[in-house]
């Protein structure tokens, strides 16, 4: 067995070597990664000498304002010539001493550290000293206690996203075990049951299969050598349980002959990084507990050592809020460290709504993720996404009201998409803006919103989903929304290049129209509820990047589907929101690496050749970077990431089997680039609308229109026309939008 805390990490500058990961002698990835830090990297200046130190507690599971369930890891660090023996602890005034155990951590010398449990809920003080007695006696100058402050939540939540949501179904029943048979009937009205541990095995001839009791493993056991170089029995233990109202789901590495896993041993197959996956969708996303993870028997990962946990209202088509996601991958995270101790790093993984959740976690809860891997990704739902689709289908309805007005390439000028059934394929994604668009299977009929026959039921859309954020309407009883389309000028890249003309571009505009409270098509435009608004930017639900997300690693895997051919919603442009938000709000966007290759089944898999090296190459990052931060500690995130990012991890496409490593660039094809000739970029209807790629603007500022501002002609009669169609204005994409702001800041609670 290997103790976590006498695990040694690679230093600065030192190498990885290449490692074959093997399962039974078969090559499951190869990977040959120099971590040398470049010779034009701008020296650190090493840190000054520690000063003398001090009695100090805190916790290791989890932030000391977000405990949940009453138990909390804690450590308590130990100044020369303070020794172990002599520390007391208390929670509240009890004494909890004989909860510690001395802990040695190489460089840092003993500790202490223990599970202190049964804490009550609300706030609780834990109390570090040392005794009269004892200080007088041994320690004449002994320092001062240290306390550490406490909110401990129930295991149901809510901690930090709200009011929980209701209804809300329990769909534990449903829940298939990892090994066999399914999680059970819940024990209360929060969804919970009691947890589950079982194994599974990896045999020769591939597939995981349940471990038979009895202790003896079956002869067709598997053996991997994980990326520390242990080789091991393939058997993996799988945790499943419930927190904050979800299922959730843990594996890793562990031979059932030996004790149980702790904070303080750990699986000897294990290699001290935990990977959180997250899972896609959203339409439907919402009133349910979920029946699944997005998946912890993961071969690419589990094989390497990776420990995988997820969690059911981590995937997006089960709960799209990535507020509430959050708040569930931090009770989920909580419950592996009391289990197994603090992971080394965390990387998220999450392709779609997965990415969503990615972005969004990093940047606004920071600390619980340390890297990211996404795919199919998007910057965030509510303001990348929804403006995209729901635009889509303003003119699909326009098409279909209209179909003699615009040919099929001028609709496909206008919405700014690479085909023509781009339209198509996004409108039908605007169902998450409709109340009644698509409600869970499990949730029943009767509970339903219906405008006449339910008024008051549950209404299926993501801004009834956000209410926790957006607030809801005093007069009317209905959700906020941050949804806004006046004065934006559709089609304007249209007029502007000759595709359009003037009539055309107006005839367009003055039938466009907008959406009621119900999601329905009307003729006004949508006005942006102000306090709505306020909210998505304050609060961080539209992403600003400045956050967590500045300072860790992200890969952009996009599988390529902007000419699918039924059209598709992951668009390439997404990849470039994220990133011109990143350069906005820091300067910089050298933590952000895109990598594109073709769509097909499965590509986003951790035992693919591109995903499952990018995994491996941002483990490597992030293991330097939090090197170089350690022996560097005066330096910027930034600059630890410059310096450690691997060669491989460079902006790059794949054209057939040939990768091509060149600065990826938003261009159309044609325009020279290789990768830009195979993988072109286009945009949605705001952006063709001279919006910003950046996808950042909830609700446009607005001035008047004026015909001479155009480098087309409008006559007398159009020029009186437009400022008819644009009474309100048009947008003036060069400022702000209306209430554009950095968010409050991290860890927000509502």
């Amino acid at each position: 067995m290997r103790h976590g805390w006498g695990r040694v990490v690679l230093g600065v500058g030192a190498a990885v070597t290449a490692t074959a990961f093997t399962v039974s002698g078969a090559p499951l990835l190869q990977r040959a990664t120099a971590l040398t830090l470049p010779p034009s990297a701008a020296p650190m200046q090493p840190p000054e000498a520690d000063s003398p130190g001090e009695l100090d507690v805190g916790v290791l599971s989890s932030r000391p304002e977000t405990v949940m369930g009453g138990t909390v890891l804690v450590r308590v660090a130990l100044p020369a010539p303070i020794e172990p023996h002599q520390v007391r602890l208390q929670a509240n005034g009890t004494d909890v001493t004989e909860s510690l155990r001395p802990v040695y951590l190489p460089g840092d010398g003993h500790v202490l550290e223990g599970l202190v449990k049964d804490l009550p809920e609300g706030k609780s003080t834990l109390t570090a000293w040392i005794p009269d007695s004892v200080a007088e006696a041994e320690s004449p100058d002994s320092p001062a206690p240290a306390r550490v402050v406490v909110t401990n939540h129930p295991g149901t939540g809510p901690v930090f996203s709200g009011p929980h949501q209701k209804p809300f179904i329990c769909q534990t029943e449903d829940f298939r075990l990892a090994w066999e048979g399914r999680l059970g009937a819940p024990t209360d009205e929060h969804c919970s049951v009691e947890t589950a541990v079982g194994y599974v095995y990896r045999s020769t001839g591939g597939g995981f299969a349940p471990l038979p009791e009895g202790g003896r493993l079956p002869s067709d056991v598997a053996t991997t050598v994980t990326s520390t170089g242990e080789e091991v029995p393939y058997t993996v233990r799988v945790e499943t349980g419930t927190a904050n109202r979800a299922v959730y789901e843990t594996a890793v590495l562990h031979d059932p002959r030996e004790p149980g896993p702790d904070p303080w041993i750990s699986p000897e197959g294990w290699n001290r990084r935990l990977v959180y996956k997250f899972g896609g969708g959203c339409p439907g996303g919402w009133f349910v507990q979920g029946n699944r993870t997005a998946g912890v028997l993961d071969h690419g990962m589990l094989a390497r050592g990776y420990a995988v946990a997820s969690a059911s209202l981590n995937v997006f088509g089960t709960n799209c809020d990535d507020l509430l996601a959050a708040e569930t991958m931090n009770a989920v995270k909580e419950k592996f460290v009391l289990s197994h101790g603090v992971p080394d790093h965390t990387l998220g993984w999450g392709a779609s709504g997965g990415a969503y959740q990615a972005h969004q976690i990093a940047d606004n809860y920071p600390g619980l993720l340390d890297g990211i891997v996404v795919s199919q990704s998007y910057p965030d739902v509510g303001f990348s996404t929804v403006p995209a689709v729901s635009d889509a289908l303003l003119l699909r309805s326009y098409a279909e009201a209209h179909p003699s007005a615009l040919t099929r390439e001028q609709q496909r000028a206008v919405s700014g998409f690479g085909t023509w059934v781009g339209i198509g394929a996004m409108a039908d994604a605007a169902a998450r803006i409709d109340p009644q668009g698509v409600c869970p299977a499990a949730l029943p009929a009767e509970q339903r919103y219906h405008p006449e026959d339910n008024p008051d039921g549950a209404r299926c859309d993501v801004f009834s989903h956000a209410r926790n954020v957006y607030g809801t309407d005093p007069d009317t009883g209905l959700p906020r929304r941050p949804l806004d389309n006046v004065g934006i000028q559709y089609g304007l890249a249209a007029l502007l290049d000759g595709t359009l003309d003037v009539d055309e571009f107006l005839h367009l505009n003055e039938h466009v129209g907008g959406f009621d409270q119900d999601g329905r098509v009307v003729p006004e435009r949508t006005t942006g509820d102000a306090e709505a608004i306020a909210a998505a930017y304050a609060s961080g639900r539209l992403l600003h990047t400045g956050g967590g997300l500045a300072d860790i690693p992200i890969v952009d895997h996009r599988p390529y589907q902007d000419h699918a051919a039924n059209g598709d919603i992951h668009m390439r442009y997404h990849s470039f929101s994220t990133r011109d938000r990143l350069l906005a709000a820091n300067g910089t966007a050298d933590n952000h690496v895109m990598l594109v290759e073709a769509h097909r089944s499965g590509v986003f898999s951790a035992d693919q050749p591109v995903a499952g090296r990018a995994l491996a190459e941002l483990d490597a990052w992030v293991t330097a970077a939090s090197e170089s931060a350690r022996a560097y500690p005066g330096g910027a995130p930034i600059e630890h990431l410059r310096q450690a990012r691997p060669e491989w991890l460079a902006d790059s496409c794949w054209i057939g089997d040939e990768r091509v490593v060149t600065p990826q660039l938003p261009l159309p094809g044609g325009q020279g680039d290789r990768c830009a000739n195979a993988f072109p970029t286009y945009g949605s209807p705001r952006i063709a609308a001279g919006g910003p790629l950046a996808s950042d603007i909830v609700k446009c500022r607005l001035t008047g229109f004026d015909e001479t501002a155009y480098p087309v002609e409008f006559d007398e009669d159009q020029a009186e026309r437009a400022r008819e169609v644009f009474a309100a204005g048009v947008c003036d994409w060069s400022e702000p939008g209306e209430g554009q702001r950095p968010p409050k800041g991290p860890w927000q609670f509502f």
